[in-house]
């Protein structure tokens, strides 16, 4: 899983390289986004704040607020793995939505080891490369959207979620989080409906939780 994961979400990185090339980044500050950055949604804010005409600061603002969840992630990826030493450093690196909901998606430890670092090193090695063509390619390419590029992405996330919704509260909740982004689509800048569904989901949890500890 992790190996499709990779290739799904890699070739993803072409429209990143073109867009942001057509945003006025040069080659090099597209390739510097992906390997230190390293969090495509964090990376599309930020050059569309730049394409819009907007400040550095405030493209790194946008970018920033949307990495916040990698850092939720790396809390439950440490307890997950509990990586050591030089490991730790490149568990942080590799830590994104990909290689988390890969890891989550197993059930044995051993497979959820091979899971994180397979989509994380694969989606990294993948993404600069697309990243680097795409830059190349810039105009020559045209609109990514064209090539399904960004289908690709979804796709590969429906994949993972797909085996989970085996009973009635997960399909409920996906279903809810699914209408609150599409309802917040028009109204919030790129990025941020997301959020707010990680927010109802997150609120659903406790609310669940705690119905669960007042029944017992």
């Amino acid at each position: 899983m992790g190996l499709s994961i990779s290739v799904a979400t890699g070739l993803y990185g072409i429209s990143f390289g073109a867009l942001a090339v057509a945003a006025g980044l040069q080659l090099w500050q597209a390739m510097a986004l992906s390997a230190l950055m390293f969090t495509g949604g964090s990376q599309f804010a930020f050059i569309g704040v730049i394409a819009g005409g907007g400040t550095g600061a405030a493209a790194l603002g946008a970018a920033s607020l949307l990495g916040v969840r990698n850092a939720v992630y790396g809390m439950q990826m440490n307890r997950m793995l509990g990586p050591r030493g030089w490991r730790r450093w490149l568990s942080a690196q590799l830590t994104i939505d990909e290689s988390a909901a890969t890891a989550v998606g197993q059930l044995d430890a051993a497979e959820q080891q091979r899971g994180f670092w397979t989509a994380g090193i694969g989606v990294f090695v993948l993404w600069n490369l697309c990243t680097l063509l795409g830059a190349w390619l810039g105009d020559a390419l045209g609109d990514p959207r064209q090539w399904g590029l960004d289908g690709a992405a979804v796709a590969a996330f429906l994949g993972l979620l797909w085996p989970r919704l085996q009973q009635r509260e997960p399909v409920a909740l996906a279903v809810l989080c699914g209408v609150v982004t599409a309802l917040a689509v028009p109204l919030l800048p790129p990025g941020l409906p997301i959020l707010l569904a990680a927010v109802v989901g997150a609120v659903w949890g406790c609310w669940h939780r705690s119905a669960a500890q007042e029944a017992a």
